[in-house]
């Protein structure tokens, strides 16, 4: 075979051959760098220019699923704040679950290094309804409760990695707040808007890389504007997960500044394909299928439709919910997209997303997902060497992604 290419799969690499020549669509890398001493500076740059109260200062970040140099780059910005007056004994820290379930202690202290034990952290629960107050509603109906800890805090501080979300638009920033550190119903209420009820489908200004448009994403921009961040630091990461820039500042026009940077190096402008071979991007991208679909769904939108899609997705912890595959038991999309539009929760969206996959293309993994799940989600589950032949033996157009958790088709809208 004249084409060769090497992919991640977990922990380690799959090797292909093809008879055509691939389109390879990767991300480019951000060819900025920043170390500690940049990073206090741009901090104490804007301490100076915008000043904060610094009394009771809170400070948001993000969990282990979406991690942003935190040991390292966490103790500059604390002792930047120190520097103005921040009472540190009044600092608190919240990690911005959402709906996920809480890290272990150990996880915590691998997240955030040494600080994790020497301030005080708030563990965020979605369903603590006593933590939150009312402040009002979205134009669409989503009730706005933020924590009421947060709200009494004296400077709100968010510091998290910019990446492209499946139907808001993009991930971080905002969304540290809310629905990072947003009432369960309230997040669901604004997750449901991935959903045209209407015409029974899914919204389709829902996807990655839209704001403008996206239902979803406009409902989040209202909800920010009852309480946004005093200071919001945006980081920017490479392919290996790697902090390469942090934009420090404030605002709606900042946070979207930060993402067309994560844009300009993962979108890719590319005409669909008969098949696409995609890998998650390895370990930990790969860790169960809740974390894969992320790369499933951005490897799809570059297949035709009637195409083949192939994804290495190792999947060692299964599916990585247990709210995920009841959706494909209820009988078909009918059914299920009925339940969700009358009662939105849980992983009903991804369900969704993935069912609207698979009736477009023919989705197989390699996968230690065994062939029962896969056949419920409606994949084929392939071993590297039936993979392997299926490359070997392709003859249409091909393309490949070797991180398909970066990379995103380039769209119109922004």
């Amino acid at each position: 075979m004249p084409f060769s290419f090497t992919m991640a799969y977990g922990g380690g690499q799959l090797s292909f051959a093809s008879a055509v020549k691939p389109m390879m669509l990767e991300a480019r890398e951000p060819i900025s760098h920043i170390d500690p001493p940049q990073f206090r500076q741009r901090l104490d740059q804007f301490l100076t220019q915008t000043r904060l109260d610094l009394k009771r200062p809170a400070l948001v970040v993000a969990d282990k699923t979406r991690l942003c140099g935190y040991p390292q780059y966490l103790p500059v910005l604390i002792e930047a704040l120190a520097a103005r007056g921040a009472d540190l004994a009044r600092l608190k820290i919240f990690i911005a679950y959402g709906t996920h379930a809480r890290q272990s202690e150990a996880e915590s202290l691998a997240a955030y290094g040494p600080v994790y034990n020497q301030f005080q952290w708030i563990h965020h629960q979605c369903g603590d309804d006593a933590a939150f107050e009312t402040l009002g509603r979205t134009r669409r109906g989503t009730p706005v409760r933020l924590r009421k800890d947060l709200l009494a805090a004296s400077d709100l501080i968010t510091f998290g990695a910019i990446s492209h979300h499946y139907f808001a638009g993009y991930g971080g920033g905002r969304k540290l707040i809310f629905p990072g550190l947003g009432d369960k119903a309230a997040i669901y209420a604004n997750h449901g808007l991935f959903l045209d009820r209407a015409g029974r489908r899914l919204a389709a200004g829902c996807q990655p890389g839209v704001i403008e448009g996206n239902p979803l994403a406009e409902d989040l921009v209202e909800i920010e504007a009852f309480r946004p961040a005093d200071l919001a630091i945006h980081g920017l990461l490479d392919s290996h997960g790697q902090v390469r820039d942090f934009l420090v500042g404030q605002g709606a026009a900042h946070f979207q500044a930060a993402c067309a940077r994560h844009g300009a190096c993962c979108e890719v402008p590319c005409a669909p394909h008969d098949l696409v071979m995609a890998s998650c991007g390895g370990f930990p991208k790969d860790i169960n299928f809740i974390q894969s679909h992320k790369a499933v769904h951005h490897a799809a939108a570059f297949v035709r439709d009637g195409g083949q899609l192939i994804v290495l997705a190792q999947c060692p912890d299964g599916i990585g919910s247990q709210t995920f595959l009841p959706w494909f038991e209820m009988g078909d999309w009918n059914a299920a997209f009925d339940r969700l539009a009358a009662n939105y929760e849980g992983n009903g969206g991804t369900a969704l997303a993935m069912m609207a996959k698979t009736r477009r293309i023919r989705i197989s993994l390699v996968t230690d997902l065994t062939a029962g799940v896969a056949n419920t989600i409606g994949v084929e589950r392939l071993s590297p060497d039936q993979a392997r032949e299926r490359v070997a033996g392709h003859r249409g157009t091909l393309a490949v992604i070797p991180n398909a958790s970066l990379v995103v088709p380039k769209v119109g809208r922004k």
